[in-house]
């Protein structure tokens, strides 16, 4: 008899939390790892973050320090592009906030790996397939909706700064700056999610393609009532681009969403071409009635059987008691 001499694995912590058999105590001892693991990812990404910092606030700048008047000698290049600080620890603070930042998008891969594993065990296989698409496609519209703010602050600034009383640009204070181009990108990021939410509501077959088309005026209203609310940009140029955008974004969904129903076969079912108030033609069938079988009389019941008497207990308990 040939003895083996590799050791026998045991289940995975994965394979243990799928079927069930990971204890209470495991399951906290589980997420108290994967929390310090996605802490170390976030510190290493502050790290980097703070050493990033100044090229990043570059960045952000870059469309107020575009403008001429935003310069010392009034020519760009020339001089040094002015900045209004109110509170002594301000320069500081900024940069703590950028590399807070860019620690959490530096730190992502590993915290939303961590928070995955976490997850994942509790989901079927089907679910976790479309996890990764919907993840997949969150990621670049996300990223698209970030690119489109700062191409809507780097145009639309000079009009917010000319278009006032003075004429003129003014000094900008350093916090509140970094503070709106911030919100306008979180907020186009955010918004830019908006056909996901759609196409959720489509494959889980909550929502068909042709109802989803039938609501595009109340889209179109409310794309344009959001993008007036929600963007800092007092503009009419910022407002009237994200409402845009998430027009085109919605009939690219409501178009992904015919192709999926016309893959599952969605809208070829018996009373799909009837209108929910319609009452549906059903076939009348005639079947011919004939005389029925004929029925048994009434068989004799036995009669039951005594019971019998019980045994006193005699002060004594059962094995009920």
């Amino acid at each position: 008899m040939a003895l083996s001499l590799r050791k026998k694995k045991g289940p995975t912590k994965f394979q243990q939390a799928s079927d069930g058999s990971m204890t209470l105590i495991e399951h906290v001892r589980e997420l108290r790892n994967r929390l310090f693991f996605a802490s170390l990812g976030i510190v290493a990404g502050l790290i980097v973050g703070f050493i990033l910092s100044e090229r990043v606030f570059d960045l952000l700048a870059e469309p107020y320090c575009g403008l001429d008047t935003s310069w010392t000698l009034g020519k760009v290049g020339q001089g040094q592009c002015n900045w209004l600080i109110l509170g002594v620890a301000d320069q500081l603070i900024l940069k703590l906030k950028i590399a807070l930042w860019l620690g959490l998008i530096v730190g992502a891969p590993v915290w939303l790996y961590q928070l995955w594993a976490f997850i994942a065990p509790g989901l079927h296989r089907h679910e976790r397939k479309w996890a990764y698409v919907f993840v997949a496609i969150a990621a670049p519209l996300f990223i698209g909706g970030a690119t489109l703010a700062f191409f809507v602050i780097k145009h639309s600034l000079e009009f917010i700064m000319t278009a006032g009383v003075l004429g003129q640009t003014t000094q900008l204070e350093i916090t509140s700056y970094t503070g709106f181009v911030t919100s306008m990108i979180m907020i186009f990021g955010a918004a830019f999610e908006f056909p996901l939410v759609l196409l959720m509501l489509n494959f889980t077959g909550v929502v068909s393609a042709p109802r989803l088309l039938s609501w595009w005026r109340t889209v179109i209203f409310l794309s344009f009532a959001f993008a007036a609310i929600a963007t800092p940009d007092p503009g009419p140029f910022g407002m009237t681009l994200l409402a845009a955008c998430l027009t085109l974004l919605y009939f690219i969904a409501v178009g992904v969403a015919f192709l999926n129903d016309k893959r599952k076969g969605r809208g070829t079912e018996i009373y799909a071409g009837l209108d929910d108030d319609e009452i549906s033609e059903l076939p009348e069938e005639r079947v011919p009635v004939g005389a029925s079988d004929p029925i048994d009389g009434p068989t004799a019941i036995d009669a039951p059987t005594p019971v019998e008497r019980p045994r006193p207990i005699e002060r004594k308990f059962d094995d009920m008691t």
